[in-house]
């Protein structure tokens, strides 16, 4: 079996397949010769759950939040948008397939399931439930968990789950961005037994998600128009340079400036930089937000990373100074780009730097889509590279690589 997204091929047979993979999946927690090799999605879980040490034979999901807090995740999900085009797409397909549709958001919690009645029974035994956390750690190796985890569509079969509660199933899962800043926002699932496992379902769902992230760039864009619509006349009573954005920080008109990249996500009482405006207070208006200097004077933006603090942090200093903590994969990326100064970097540079090779590179472009929502304006895109007119201050990249590997940092 190849390693493509699919778990089988048209032609497969089905039963000798599956008792290969229970042979392999036994071999593989015993250490013994496997008669064949998992495929590399396969692989690249199961050595995930071995180190962290998950247990073949525990399978759940742990108790599901209360319906008042699934709700208040529901309401929040931009997810929510999404779903009469994934019904439309998929649901009716699940029901006479036998399947479950299953949508998670981005910290692997299941929403939303719709499907079959049959196999929906099932999932309940499970725990496989709405409110439940269906990730790597809490299941092992599944469709939703293992899609988080490598950033791309997922379909498996039988024992290639690392839970051998979950060997009957077969499920196929697709991540699901928005379009706009690559942001991981969930994943869509469908899910049934192992019989039904067909290599189209990975296309069929990828469909539908691709339909979905589509609706939601058109549902953004109509309001970011709405927002244009009123944004002239509050720029005409601002004195000095100013934007006004959406929520997420898009830029719908400004005033005094060029036309800007996305900015960070506003935030109201808490300062962002905006290049070409300097440090800004956001103020809420219909629709999003205005974005003015903060006090008079223009005053150059400067970058740093401090390291020695954990976690490290980046350090923005305007007409103020604020800091954002960063994980560390998010500072070695911010060290990459501060290196390569205005050229900047592609994905695939910087998944070759990162892990060295170029098959992370919706890995990389989900990360620095995570770095721009703290950094936003500072980060450019087409290639990533800071801002030309931020001033970057030294930073020693062997001290991040360094902290990767456990040690410790020293103030200089």
């Amino acid at each position: 079996m190849d390693d493509g997204a699919s778990a089988v091929r048209q032609d497969t047979d089905l039963r000798r397949h599956a008792r290969m993979l229970h042979r392999t999946h036994d071999a593989m927690l015993t250490g013994d010769e496997p008669p064949m090799a998992p495929r590399g999605v396969v692989a690249r879980s199961w050595t995930r759950m071995r180190v962290g040490g998950v247990n073949p034979d525990r399978c759940c999901g742990g108790d599901p939040v209360s319906p008042d807090a699934l709700e208040l995740r529901r309401h929040g999900s931009p997810l929510t948008g999404m779903l009469y085009g994934l019904r439309a797409s998929l649901v009716s397909v699940a029901e006479e397939a036998g399947h479950l549709m299953v949508v998670t958001d981005a910290d692997g919690m299941v929403l939303w399931r719709e499907g079959c009645p049959r196999v929906r029974r099932r999932a309940d035994a499970l725990g496989f439930t709405d409110g439940v956390r269906w990730t790597e750690t809490t299941v092992g190796t599944n469709a939703i968990g293992t899609a988080l985890v490598e950033g791309a569509p997922v379909q498996l079969f039988s024992a290639e789950h690392f839970a051998r509660t979950l060997h009957s199933w077969t499920c196929t899962a697709s991540p699901v961005h928005d379009p706009r800043t690559g942001q991981l926002l969930g994943i869509v699932d469908v899910s049934g037994s192992a019989a039904t496992v067909h290599p189209a379902t990975v296309a069929l769902v990828r469909t539908a998600v691709r339909l979905a992230e589509a609706d939601l760039w058109r549902e953004r864009e109509v309001r970011l128009e709405s927002l244009r619509t009123v944004a002239g006349s509050l720029l005409g009573r601002v004195h000095g340079p100013a934007a006004v954005v959406d929520d997420d920080g898009w830029v719908a008109a400004v005033s005094g400036i060029a036309p800007t990249h996305p900015v960070a996500a506003p935030v109201e009482g808490e300062p962002c930089a905006v290049p070409g405006i300097g440090t800004c207070v956001p103020e809420p208006v219909p629709g999003g937000w205005l974005l003015r200097r903060e006090a008079p004077g223009a005053v150059p933006l400067r970058l740093g990373l401090d390291i020695a603090t954990r976690p490290p942090s980046a350090v923005v200093e305007g007409t103020t100074t604020w800091r954002h903590p960063l994980t560390l994969r998010h500072a070695e990326v911010l060290v990459l780009l501060m290196r390569a100064g205005d050229a900047g970097m592609n994905a695939f540079a910087l998944s070759q730097a990162l892990f060295g090779d170029h098959d992370h590179v919706v890995t990389v472009r989900a990360e620095v889509s995570r770095l721009r929502r703290k950094l936003g304006g500072l980060l450019l895109t087409r290639p990533y590279r800071i801002t030309p007119n931020v001033i970057i201050e030294p930073c020693d990249a062997a001290a991040v690589l360094r902290m990767r590997s456990g040690a410790t940092p020293t103030r200089s």
